[in-house]
């Protein structure tokens, strides 16, 4: 079950679509029927975690009633063996997910959500470091790859998107200083033209046989004083860090139970749109279309058309039939930002793979991938953050020949 994800490197916000949210990865002991159950079971309690942004999901009554329920949430899985491991990787329907939250009453934290640039530093017998994006597995000490890569795993299981400063800031013994003070200013102007939402300043030390991370947050108005945690090993510490900070980003931004709703609703954001005429058709394509129930513009600018597309069933149907039209054509969020702004520079990261650009690297693992939003406005962001679905793009292409004419 490959997932694509990509991180456009721009200046701040740079709010970014997690995909692969509904999607899990989980190791079974046998194929056998009951193994397989209890693979849809857990596969689907990674998958309500990290929608609704919080692990208390799992204490909710009715919870029990829905993972028995899993496997007719799925889309599709697949068994196969990975290192001598049996292992069930699964897709589950969002719409369906979201629904069965809102019945337990939980929130749905949507597609879109803040991304963290970390500088964090690690005290250990004596020597600091910074966990950087490192280019190369040499070029940094095993001890701060390890806990980059712990921070990686658990921001990928939490849905969290999360880059690190570039390699080139390793050696700045000052800087490393200014962070350890978590000095803001300092560090704010070493993260210019790195893409964030939020800052977070982390220094990590050690004290007999416990672990402790001490954090502030700069940017999106969040709140500046210190927050902690400590555990007894680093994976721990990083699990607990990244808990702290999913819970947070949730509670401000996700869907409350009764907002969600049985109409589900996406952004269909359509270039090339040049005419009335356009408009006209695009309109009409997509209300002829059987999964679409409402069509209603949000937004025009320029040649782009932000269209808000009520439908039924769940979102992979509507991509189905809107795939049937080679008027539209498909594009990346990376492609519509290249049409709207060619000036910054892009880069891309498969799962399982390292890919750097300028200094920030994308996190990866098993679970979600993410990327970026094209550039636009504030209430570009605001509307991004309020969205349950990840955005569909595409590129409006006249076809010659329809009906007898251009259309």
């Amino acid at each position: 079950m490959a997932m694509v994800g990509a991180l456009f490197i721009a200046s701040p916000a740079a709010a970014v679509t997690i995909t692969g949210l509904y999607n899990a990865d989980v190791q079974i002991s046998d194929t056998r029927s009951s193994s397989v159950k209890a693979g849809y079971e857990a596969g689907l309690r990674e998958v309500l975690v990290r929608v609704s942004g919080s692990r208390d999901v799992l204490e909710l009554e009715g919870v029990d009633d829905l993972l028995a329920k899993a496997e007719s949430l799925l889309l599709s899985y697949q068994v196969g063996q990975s290192e001598g491991q049996s292992r069930m990787q699964m897709s589950f329907g969002a719409v369906g997910v979201n629904r069965g939250l809102a019945a337990l009453n939980a929130p749905v934290w949507g597609a879109n959500r803040p991304l963290t640039l970390a500088w964090i530093a690690v005290e250990d017998r004596g020597q600091r470091q910074l966990i950087t994006a490192e280019a190369e597995a040499s070029s940094q000490s095993a001890n701060a790859a390890e806990w980059r890569q712990l921070f990686m795993a658990a921001a990928s299981e939490r849905g969290l998107p999360m880059v690190f400063p570039g390699q080139q800031f390793s050696d700045d013994r000052s800087l490393l200083s200014d962070l350890w003070g978590q000095f803001v200013d300092r560090i704010e102007a070493a993260s210019e033209g790195l893409a964030y939402d939020v800052i977070s300043l982390m220094r990590i030390s050690r004290s007999g046989g416990q672990w402790r991370a001490g954090w502030v947050f700069e940017g999106m108005g969040m709140d500046p004083s210190e927050r902690s945690v400590s555990a007894g090993t680093p994976a721990e510490l990083a699990a607990k860090v990244v808990d702290n900070w999913a819970d947070l980003y949730a509670s401000r931004y996700a869907v409350s139970a009764g907002n969600v709703g049985d109409s589900p609703v996406v952004d269909v954001v359509l270039d090339g749109v040049t005419s009335l005429a356009d408009y006209g058709k695009v309109l009409k394509a997509l209300e002829s279309m059987t999964p679409v129930r409402a069509v209603g513009a949000s937004r025009i600018r320029g040649e782009r058309l932000t269209l808000e597309v009520a439908f039924s069933g769940e979102l992979s149907q509507l991509q189905e039939y809107i795939a049937l039209d080679p008027r539209f054509v498909a594009q990346s969020a990376e492609d519509a930002t290249t049409m709207d702004a060619t000036e910054a520079p892009q880069s891309t990261a498969s799962v399982g793979q390292e890919k750097q650009e300028d200094g920030v690297e994308a996190a990866e693992a098993s679970g979600p991938a993410y990327q970026s939003l094209p550039d636009g406005d504030e209430q570009d962001a605001a509307d991004a953050f309020e969205s349950l679905y990840e955005v569909l793009y595409y590129r409006w292409q006249r076809v010659p020949g329809r009906g007898g004419s251009e259309s």
